[in-house]
């Protein structure tokens, strides 16, 4: 398609856009380039164009006069508008002229990649009633991300597009994939800028912060003790798409009274993420007031050995005396005799069950090649995971805790995402191994690359050298060391990581339901 497909774009400094240019010709599209609306409207009267870019700002006719002359002559063609303003009645008007859609300066060329594509692949789109009102919302979608987005409009736009994930999972148009993928690339990159822009606002306010890991049991679970027995469940490494995948086998047993979204706290890692949960605190605090249960990146010994006894601390200080239940699920076997003691957990006010399959999974996923032909891409991830649900004693233990309709939470600690680009970083010995974030003393990288906090203090996060800093990878960037660089990039690539930042590892389920 690419080689038929002719573009005319119209911006009065075109030369400064030399490289979106040639990213497109790379691609195999034909560019025509002019600098004013006036030969713009000559050009579009003179050629067949597939599609036409239109620079708002231009001086002498400007890009609304110019999307009026062009749509007298040509009213089919779709124009996408560029503009520097985000002024209403710029948009009102553009819209009324009917364009077919706007961004917002500055762009980047795989935003222009997927305004072509999405524009020109309309007809293929509105073949079926499901693409249709993909198409409606993609639209939407896309104009949402040139806003300024606060965080629940943030998980708001994430959950739609799992909606739509699932929904377009077993379509057989791969160009609709395509967009859709790029589409959720895109917002990715931006979630990424917001977070980087506002995280450590959150951290240091709570007034204006999402619900975040050290807050999610005040708000959600700490009300419901005492009255009755509260189960909950938190399923490790469980993104909001897999939730929605077991929902339906939830549902056989539960009613679901509540479903939300949480914030995990960077890193999107165990040691921190989970910690957090159960502590009411952030780490640096943790570590603070519990010197004895906190190990450092550089400690020996397991990072998730106290959650037990945080928990009863953070009950304590919020004056909740109950009686709790806490089990680590790692082997299939033990979680069998959970099941079977079932009566007994059921005398505490409050049992909290952590299983780590999810998270053996997704690790699995890494190093073992079976596991890699089982879960190739995203679908195929989530496939294994219900299947894992439905043969797992987890299932028999919902059963019961749904035959007695007991009020039951189900959360995680972070989520995971499939990383494919390498990025390159330089650290000492002493740097610890996760592929999505570093922290240590003399760290190398370009910070353009990154996010990065080099007070760790100011983010809560401990910090074990004066000159210690945590960067954390974005989107489904992965970190790779120069010495063997080829060897492990082509090694983890395309493998489920975490502790980074992007939508799939922040953007977290907690549920609230009770057995039918």
């Amino acid at each position: 398609m690419n080689m038929e497909t002719k573009i005319l774009w119209a911006d009065d400094e075109i030369d400064l856009l030399k490289p979106h240019i040639l990213f497109l010709e790379q691609k195999g599209y034909k560019i025509d380039t002019i600098n004013n609306g006036a030969d713009a409207v000559e050009l579009a009267e003179d050629n067949n164009y597939d599609i036409i870019f239109l620079d708002e700002n231009m001086p002498g006719l400007s890009g609304l006069e110019t999307l009026s002359r062009i749509k007298d002559i040509k009213p089919l063609i779709p124009i996408i508008m560029i503009t520097k303003s985000e002024e209403e009645h710029i948009m009102e008007e553009a819209i009324g002229g009917q364009i077919s859609d706007y961004l917002i300066k500055p762009v980047n060329p795989n935003q222009i990649l997927l305004s072509i594509k999405k524009n020109l692949k309309t007809k293929d789109l509105v073949s079926q009633k499901h693409t249709t009102d993909y198409q409606i919302e993609f639209r939407q979608i896309g104009m949402r991300l040139n806003d300024r987005l606060d965080y629940d409009e943030w998980a708001d736009i994430y959950k739609t597009l799992i909606k739509w994930e699932l929904k377009l999972e077993n379509a057989d148009d791969e160009s609709m994939k395509e967009i859709f993928n790029m589409q959720k690339k895109e917002a990715n990159t931006q979630f990424c800028k917001f977070i980087d822009q506002n995280y450590r606002d959150w951290i240091n306010s709570e007034e204006d912060s999402p619900i975040l890991s050290h807050h999610l049991l005040k708000k959600y679970i700490f009300d419901a003790l005492g009255k009755e027995p509260v189960f909950l469940i938190v399923i490790d490494n469980l993104r909001y798409d897999q939730w929605r995948v077991l929902k339906p086998l939830f549902s056989e047993y539960f009613n679901i009274e509540k479903e939300e979204t949480y914030f995990s706290i960077l890193p999107t890692a165990t040691q921190y993420a989970r910690n957090a949960l159960f502590a009411g605190l952030m780490p640096l605090d943790i570590k603070q007031k519990h010197p004895d249960l906190w190990l450092d990146e550089n400690d020996e010994g397991g990072k998730n050995m106290h959650e037990a006894e945080l928990l009863k601390a953070n009950l304590k200080r919020h004056g909740k005396n109950v009686k709790v239940g806490y089990h680590k699920i790692i082997k299939q076997d033990f979680a069998k005799k959970m099941v079977d003691r079932f009566n007994q957990l059921i005398q505490n006010d409050l049992t909290v069950l952590v299983y780590n399959f999810v998270d053996m999974l997704s690790h699995a996923r890494t190093e073992m090649e079976v596991i890699k032909e089982l879960a190739d891409d995203e679908a195929a991830y989530r496939a294994l995971t219900k299947t894992w649900f439905e043969h797992s004693p987890l299932k028999d233990m919902l059963k019961k805790i749904a035959s007695k309709k007991i009020k039951t939470f189900l959360t995680t600690d972070h989520g995971t995402i499939k990383v494919e680009n390498p990025v390159k970083i330089l650290g000492d010995k002493e740097t610890n191994t996760n592929l999505r974030y570093k922290v240590g003393k003399a760290l190398s990288y370009d910070n353009k690359e990154v996010i990065e906090a080099k007070e760790p203090k100011a983010i809560k996060l401990p910090q074990e050298n004066v000159s210690s800093t945590f960067v954390f990878a974005k989107e489904n960037d992965f970190f790779a060391y120069p010495n063997n660089y080829n060897y492990y990039a082509n090694y983890y690539k395309n493998t489920f990581q975490h502790g980074g930042v992007s939508l799939e590892e922040m953007i977290i389920p907690i549920i609230e339901m009770r057995g039918k």
